[in-house]
């Protein structure tokens, strides 16, 4: 049976790496929002695009997998409302703001190298930006992905949402997806 999931919650809470093992785990396709958010001209992360596009290359991209099924990882926010029709369960990472923040300045380290984000380095500024930006998602006082934009999108939602805990191991998270998928609705 193809699976129509799309994974949220907060910048470094975990949603690309459940949706990598979760789509590993069912044979479906992982699509992350940010290879359509962000246009891929360098800088990485730099240019966004317009959300026609964006909408068009998910949705291709989408068409192409539905024979597999799909996991969507990352945010649509509200400029992926014409998506929405086609979820059939969306999960909710919430994880810590301080264990967030300490996987994405990890991951920024990894991805640019340590040299880059660090002062005085070629990607220091969007670095300081992007932790400064993720650090406001439970107040919202930031533009963008926010705890009270997650929970609006959540509760407008006909399809099922699971709620989980984005520090609980890999592992362990895959389980209980497969098992509420597997349970009777």
């Amino acid at each position: 049976m193809s699976h129509f999931i799309h994974i949220t919650g907060a910048s470094g809470s975990g949603v690309t790496t459940l949706g990598r093992n979760l789509a590993r785990a069912t044979g479906a396709v992982q699509l992350d929002t940010d290879d359509f958010y962000w246009d891929s001209a360098a800088p990485k992360f730099t240019r966004k695009r317009d959300v026609a596009d964006r909408l068009s290359l998910l949705r291709a991209a989408m068409d192409d997998a539905k024979s597999r099924g799909w996991i969507l990882s990352g945010s649509i926010g509200t400029w992926g409302a014409p998506l929405v029709p086609d979820i059939s369960l969306v999960i909710y990472l919430g994880t810590p703001t301080d264990v967030r923040l300490s996987r994405l300045r990890n991951r920024e380290a990894a991805e640019f190298g340590q040299e880059a984000v660090s002062p005085g380095g070629s990607r220091y500024d969007n670095f300081r930006d992007f932790i400064d930006w993720a650090s406001h998602y439970e107040s919202g006082t930031r533009e963008g992905r926010s705890r009270q934009m997650h929970e609006a999108f959540l509760a407008g939602l006909s399809c099922p949402v699971l709620r989980l805990e984005g520090t609980a191991p890999p592992e362990e998270l895959v389980i209980r997806v497969l098992e509420f998928l597997k349970a009777p609705r």
